[in-house]
């Protein structure tokens, strides 16, 4: 099936659909809140090195134990030749992911949960058990194979705590060059180990060390980082990632390759197997925590000739990919700031930054492969509601896009004329795709979600545009009711994004299942990129700073507005919900705004002052809105886009919901909002999920995921219906 070319046919051909739609209905099924069990999504997946090959993994939802209720992910490797014959199968039945080819494509090596830690096992194609390469007592992770298959080069997470012990990482267990910020203490000495008895009755020595039980012990917890915060607790633990190289032999004892307190990302062979590319940051003179910038750096495989390749103040270089000759470097380059797009570049090898030559393309990029032949450079980037797969031509510095904007394509690789990828469209949030390297041709291999899919009533989304009140173009999207009829009147859930920098569009996985519920329940759905959204380019993405409440607010009302326009909206069956960024969109829209019967906010913020304390997002503070809570003219601002500074003028109905662990925007704000409506006497419901961090409703746990779902449908219908 030509796949690409089938959905462009099938969006301009939306109003004929519909009516083929309505006379299909009846055969098919709605679809249900249940139905997000039966999603299987394809993480990683890559070609064997001459192309005959793809190992992919598969994650799916699967009952936990013996539950009824309670779901668990569960991800496997599968096999596919890529000339078609045979079809897929499995090749592990435990959970594996981070799938890696040995170059000749007898061995893949991969990683499982062995005693508690991640290790790297590997797996025979001639058959037989996977066996386990790794016992790390810090885990493995990541393996990439040497040129010639005979080692493997890997990562492994180690805590301060646990260098400071380690001789073999931290040659002379010497203590950081920077500080740990430690009030009352000069130096880092006081990490050094100590004999002293722990007394609490003791000397201040003694009762130093009685204290330092009760940290170790989790009786209290220290805290003198900037960065406290993790996604689900409070730490004030500091990591390392450090890289290992060891023989692809079972047994064979690793060797580490980097040391001490510097900060890695990322690792790979040169393709003459002599040196090691890495990414990070090796600035002992500064905390981890106030050290942005990231520079690329070249090693010999022993560990020896260290040497930086790029790296300056205030500035970042990432993501780096050798040519497969070894002359060229392809990476990416921008400023520290979170709010600008990265652009692409390339420069010898053995070049320096005045050699670099920059491929202009105003979109975030991801995923960077050369070609074989070295004229281009893959990369995916989300664009315009899709992630549509490019090329760059290193030598005319010109972009080619290769897919639509209709779907989104997710991992990828490429070998010779030999495309692999991930897509999600309209018709399936995850599937397995071939083609040639043009991307022509293109060819589906799985039937993952396709099949059920197809047995369900779908909405199929239209695309508008217009310009707003900066002369930007917006793009949304409406999707009518599965079981739409003309001349009928139908509710409207107006859909928002967070980030705010995210994007939507019908190549967006993650709101796949609740479009198409809402949509099955009766409810039209409209969602919009306002300004601020990626996928536009730098001019769009900073058209918010400063400015989170009105400017994007009056963006998504306009695709509101025009979808009313159309005539099938009910204007007194108007809901509003949004998770994040969008959380805090949908309290500003509600404290502004009251054509809203019921809103819903997921893990907003509400007060940035606050957020700025308890969230562990909370950089976006002075990188929007140019300074901090105690400096005048950021307090202004901060004051003027805070929700909650407006909470008495909301009176629609209001539900509101929060993870127990969210730490990326923090959950006392939520408390702040609910007990302020509470106290105001306004229709308001909260509902906390235990245990649920930020990822609640994309990765959380799939009984609270469907908990959010239906308890906002239901919210809605009580003053809808």
């Amino acid at each position: 099936m030509k796949h690409v070319t089938w959905v462009l046919l099938l969006l301009g051909q939306v109003p004929a659909l519909y009516a083929q739609q309505q006379a299909t209905s009846p055969r098919k099924e709605p679809v249900k809140v249940t139905d997000m069990l039966k999603i299987k999504t394809i993480g990683n997946v890559i070609l064997s090195n001459d192309g005959s090959k793809a190992a992919y993994s598969i994650t799916s939802i699967e009952p936990d134990g013996d539950s009824k209720q309670d779901y668990k992910y569960n991800s496997q490797l599968w096999l596919v030749n890529t000339d078609g014959t045979p079809s897929s199968k499995q090749l592990t039945s435990t959970s594996a992911s981070q799938v890696a080819w040995s170059p000749d494509g007898k061995t893949l090596a991969f990683v499982r949960t062995a005693d508690g830690k991640p290790q790297i096992f590997l797996l025979s194609m001639d058959g037989g058990e996977a066996i386990q390469l790794t016992k790390q007592k810090n885990g493995a992770t990541s393996p990439k194979w040497s040129p010639d298959g005979k080692k493997i080069v890997f990562a492994s997470s180690i805590s301060l705590k646990d260098l400071l012990k380690d001789s073999v990482l931290n040659p002379g267990k010497s203590v950081p060059e920077w500080t740990m910020e430690r009030p009352g203490f000069s130096n880092n000495n006081w990490l050094k180990p100590t004999t002293t008895k722990a007394d609490p009755d003791g000397s201040i020595d003694e009762v130093r060390a009685w204290l330092d039980n009760n940290v170790n012990d989790r009786k209290a917890t220290l805290i003198n980082k900037l960065n406290f915060q993790d996604e689900m607790n409070i730490s004030g633990a500091q990591g390392f990632t450090h890289y290992f190289i060891t023989e692809a032999k079972p047994g064979a004892a690793a060797t580490a390759i980097t040391k001490g307190f510097a900060r890695f990302n990322g690792v790979d062979f040169t393709p003459d197997g002599t040196q090691l590319l890495l990414s990070g940051n090796t600035d002992v003179s500064q905390h981890p925590d106030r050290a942005l910038e990231q520079e690329i750096y070249l090693m010999n495989v022993d560990g020896s000739n260290f040497r930086k390749l790029l790296g300056s103040k205030g500035k970042s270089y990432f993501a780096p990919g050798i040519s497969p000759s070894g002359k060229q470097l392809a990476f990416q380059q921008g400023t520290t700031s979170f709010v600008n797009v990265q652009s692409l570049a390339i420069m010898p090898l053995n070049g320096t930054e005045k050699d670099i030559v920059e491929i202009p393309m105003d979109r975030s990029k991801g995923g960077l492969t050369w070609s074989r032949d070295e004229k281009y450079v893959y990369f995916t980037a989300q664009s315009n509601g899709g992630a549509p797969l490019y090329r760059a031509d290193v030598k005319t510095k010109k972009v080619e896009q290769l897919t639509d904007y209709d779907g989104g394509i997710g991992a990828f690789d490429l070998v010779n004329n030999k495309l692999v990828y991930t897509r999600t469209d309209i018709t399936s949030p995850s599937e397995l795709y071939f083609a040639d390297a043009s991307a022509k041709n293109a060819k589906r291999i799985t039937s993952l979600n396709t099949d059920w899919i197809q047995n369900k009533q779908l909405s199929l989304p239209e695309k508008k545009t217009f310009v707003n009140s900066k002369g930007l173009t917006v793009e949304y999207w409406m999707m009518k009711p599965a079981n739409y009829e003309p001349g009928k009147k139908y509710p409207l859930v107006l859909e928002i994004h967070g980030g705010p920098s995210a994007m939507w569009g019908p190549g967006e996985a993650s709101m796949w299942h609740e479009y198409q519920f809402f949509a099955s329940k009766g409810y039209g759905v409209v969602y919009c990129n306002p300004r601020g959204s990626g996928g536009y380019g730098q001019e769009f993405l900073r058209a918010n700073v400063e400015d989170w409440g009105t400017g994007p607010t009056s963006d998504v009302l306009t695709a509101v507005d025009k979808t009313v326009a159309e005539g099938w909206a009910d204007t007194s069956k108007l809901v509003v919900t949004g998770g994040s960024y969008a959380g805090y969109l949908v309290a500003w829209i509600i404290s502004h705004d009251q054509r809203f019967k019921a809103a819903c906010s997921q893990r907003g913020v509400y007060e940035l002052n606050t957020f700025f304390g308890e969230g562990n997002a909370w950089r976006l503070v002075p990188n929007y809105f140019g300074g901090y809570p105690w400096e005048q003219k950021a307090r202004e601002i901060l004051d003027r886009e805070s929700p909650f500074n407006y909470v008495q003028n909301i009176k629609t109905p209001y539900i509101i919901f929060h993870g127990d662990n969210d730490r990326r925007t923090g959950f006392v704000q939520s408390e702040m909002m609910y007990r302020a409506l509470k106290v105001l006497g306004r229709p308001v419901e909260y509902v906390r999920h235990p245990g649920g961090t930020h990822e609640l409703t994309r990765s959380g746990d799939n009984r609270q995921r469907m908990d959010q779902m239906l308890r906002t449908w239901e919210f809605f219908e009580r003053y809808i219906r």
